[in-house]
């Protein structure tokens, strides 16, 4: 990598469109097949399993919480990304998905699906990292917007990915719907080694062509690549209270929201009804990565952040204390509560960018996706054992709705860490007096 470029190494551009929207759509891409079709499309395969193999849904389920552990290579994952960038992380991960649907195709026994799984599991978080870096790399001034729409992606992945495999299970079976999955996500994986380019000096080669966006003639790498170190992030209040905020919103979606329909139907509402419950968070999800990744780049990522917790907080509360069974109140308060939960995948990378530069990007997220463990653990179990305890989600509810709070102060507490050139700054200012 260049140690500084300027505006001159692309006066001779040729014309043409900004590749960055080409590196953008293959990240949208990457991030709906990888989430999409990986996890959205794992409930179509249950029932199929189930009869061709008598294996219980309990033993089928716990390959969902195989993907937990994928959770500890991510610090691994992001130095990687640090070190050689996304391109070939993203190929890779993709690649990784892809061989082990191919191999969940022609399994046989119990433990191949779980180890099979554990490898698709395993390349899931170095496509969503390594996308969080394209996008602030290729659209900086911008990037709160590119960031809504590059991981609505996985909504979006969601939504194709199940009409999709249910054509392909009706028609071919189980083994040609993981078959299918396969030869999809490894031609995705090809076309990201192809198409994807990370490095500054590809993005300046491009800052004169058609819909490039404003402010790349200014950009150097050390501008783009600066930021705390690994340790002096690490030693900073900012950094354990975002790392603090981050796995406490994440007990919502695996507590309240994996239970969610279990509730409803508890309370005795149509399935219909729950369906449209069950989409207005989808909707949301879409809206609000789209919505607060503007209102970043007005604001901060942090404040979006809060802003977006905060919205959980009321959507939740209304939820818990006065919908009770009237589906008109329900609907109203997990329409409020989706438009706060959907914005958390694209503020997160932008927040931490903000507070600690890019320079140690993927690390600092893979050791701030450790915290996810916690509630992809613990969540389920606090709301089995509260249920099977008191007939009810209630309190298991109220909790979350304690920990969403708390979250909330987290990201209000969160002042960026002072950093040496800020000094320099400062000095150069008061040397002038």
């Amino acid at each position: 990598m260049p140690s500084e470029i300027t505006q001159n190494s692309s006066e001779n551009s040729p014309r043409g469109i900004y590749k960055g929207w080409v590196v953008v759509a293959v990240s949208f891409l990457s991030i709906g097949g990888s989430i999409g079709f990986a996890q959205y499309g794992f409930g179509l395969f249950i029932v199929p399993l189930q009869e061709e193999f008598g294996w219980t849904r309990t033993q089928i389920n716990f390959a969902i919480t195989l993907g937990v552990l994928a959770h500890f290579v991510s610090p691994l994952i992001g130095r990687t990304i640090d070190v050689f960038g996304s391109r070939y992380v993203m190929a890779v991960s993709l690649g990784f998905i892809a061989v082990g649907f191919f191999l969940r195709s022609i399994m046989a026994e119990l433990w191949q699906f779980y180890l099979f799984s554990l490898l698709v599991f395993t390349g899931t978080p170095g496509t969503g990292l390594a996308t969080g870096r394209l996008v602030q790399l290729w659209f900086p001034e911008t990037r709160g917007r590119m960031m809504g729409f590059v991981t609505a992606g996985n909504n979006f992945g969601g939504m194709v990915s199940i009409p999709v495999l249910t054509l392909v299970i009706a028609f071919g079976g189980w083994r040609s719907g993981f078959l299918f999955t396969a030869i999809f996500l490894g031609v995705l994986s090809i076309v990201s080694f192809i198409f994807v380019r990370d490095g500054i000096e590809f993005v300046l080669r491009e800052q004169n062509k058609r819909w490039a966006p404003r402010g790349l003639n200014q950009y150097s790498s050390k501008k783009v690549f600066d930021g705390l170190s690994v340790r002096s992030a690490l030693l900073t209040r900012a950094f354990w209270f975002i790392a603090t905020g981050m796995t406490l919103q994440q007990f919502v979606r695996t507590t309240l929201v994996t239970q969610l329909a279990a509730h409803l139907q508890d309370i005795q509402l149509s399935p219909d009804k729950i369906g449209l419950c069950l989409s207005v968070l989808a909707f949301g999800g879409v809206a609000s990565k789209i919505i607060f990744g503007r209102v970043s780049e007005n604001t901060t990522a942090r404040w979006a952040y809060a802003m977006v917790v905060g919205i959980q907080v009321v959507g939740v509360a209304a939820f818990v204390f006065f919908s009770s069974d009237n589906f008109v109140l329900i609907f109203i308060s997990l329409s409020i509560f989706g438009l706060g939960m959907g914005g958390i995948g694209a503020l997160g990378p932008l927040a931490v960018t903000e507070l600690f530069g890019m320079k140690n990007y993927g690390t600092l997220n893979g050791l701030i996706r450790q915290g996810v463990i916690i509630p992809g653990i613990v969540g389920p179990l606090l709301a089995g054992a509260i249920y099977d305890s008191q007939g009810s989600y209630d309190l298991a509810f109220k909790i979350i709705l304690g920990f969403l709070f708390l979250s909330f102060l987290c990201f209000v507490s969160a002042s960026p860490p002072a950093r040496k050139e800020d000094f320099r700054d400062q000095r150069a200012v008061d040397s002038k007096l």
